[in-house]
């Protein structure tokens, strides 16, 4: 089982940014799918974004559209979420995800590695 370990998070004021990185230990990122997903208290898993493994593909929540980025650094060690303009409704718990099927897709089932997450809290 991969295991993946996010970080990044923070605490940051409404308008400001965030990068969140996805890494997972002893093993490249780059043969493999990755998601980022957010969950607030008492709410439903969101998918916020995705890059399939050859980073022909990536896909954004329409909430984040034209503010969130996702990409991979050129090692392919890391998946990293730029976080733009962040809003009060961006503070969650956020969570990278990871398969081998390596598409691109923001549906939690399709994913069997998951991190642990990583808090993203937004203030006035």
């Amino acid at each position: 089982q991969l295991q993946l370990v996010e970080s990044g998070g923070g605490s940051v004021q409404a308008g400001g940014s965030l990068r969140l990185s996805c890494a997972a230990s002893g093993f490249s990122l780059g043969y493999y799918g990755i998601g980022w997903f957010r969950q607030a208290p008492g709410k439903e898993r969101e998918g916020v974004a995705c890059v399939s493994c050859s980073v022909s593909m990536t896909k954004y929540a329409d909430s984040v559209k034209g503010r969130f980025t996702i990409d991979r650094d050129n090692t392919r060690k890391t998946v990293n979420l730029q976080m733009n303009g962040l809003k009060h409704e961006d503070a969650d718990v956020y969570d990278c995800a990871a398969d081998l099927k390596a598409i691109c897709t923001l549906v939690q089932p399709d994913y069997r590695s998951w991190g642990q997450g990583t808090q993203v809290t937004v203030s006035s």
